[in-house]
């Protein structure tokens, strides 16, 4: 059964919490780390935390054939009011972390390859810091399909758009669902849709690709 890691999976109306039941529906092998609350608690702030992750993922259960990022640090300011230590804190988990485990990731992918796939986020105004250090993260995976593709692993940037995971109030549902032209929000079921095929065999031959997967929300622009 291939194996593959979801990280940030702790909280219960997560996205990872919508990828993890449907990868493990198509036959994958799920193990999820978090702070607390995962099969792997694991403090990506760390210089340490990714190598350590990784290593003792593929040592209790072997190598990995898939990588799913769903991690983040969010604390929303904006210019005037970003701190020094703030930033730092973002680019820590979002983007930092994330390298060092698509690097970790690589070093033990099997000699058929494997996928790696990193949920995004275009925030900017009022939540720089979040939305900086995700387009970190964008540049890092794209990267990541030229430097590894030689090595069979394909690696794409999913930008699920405003998905209602607990954080919206009853005003922002209101002003958002119009701006969908199905007429709902989206939900971490759809979004795990998305993953599942891009992990599956159909899906390896898209890589080094932002997908906006947001039911057109982003058409308006």
């Amino acid at each position: 059964m291939p194996l593959a890691l979801v990280t940030g999976a702790a909280r219960a109306n997560s996205l990872a919490a919508g990828v993890v039941p449907r990868l493990r529906a198509d036959g994958w092998d799920v193990v999820t780390s978090d702070l607390a609350d995962a099969d792997y608690p694991c403090d990506l702030s760390t210089h340490a935390g990714p190598d350590e992750l990784i290593a003792a993922v593929t040592r209790d259960h072997g190598a990995l054939t898939a990588l799913v990022l769903s991690h983040a640090h969010d604390v929303n300011s904006g210019i005037l009011d970003t701190t020094a230590e703030s930033f730092d804190a973002h680019v820590a988990v979002n983007a930092r972390a994330s390298l060092l485990i698509v690097a970790a990731f690589a070093r033990q992918v099997p000699s058929d390859g494997g996928v790696v796939v990193a949920l995004t986020s275009d925030h900017t105004t009022g939540n720089l810091p979040y939305g900086a250090s995700k387009g970190a993260l964008d540049r890092i995976v794209i990267s990541a399909a030229r430097e590894l593709g030689p090595m069979g692993i394909s690696a794409n940037v999913v930008n699920p758009g405003p998905i209602d995971t607990g954080w919206m109030d009853d005003e922002t549902r209101t002003t958002l669902t119009p701006m969908h032209p199905s007429g709902r929000l989206g939900t971490p079921r759809d979004i795990a849709a998305v993953v599942s095929f891009l992990l599956s065999d159909e899906g390896r031959w898209v890589s080094g690709q932002l997908l906006h997967t947001d039911g057109g929300f982003s058409a308006r622009f």
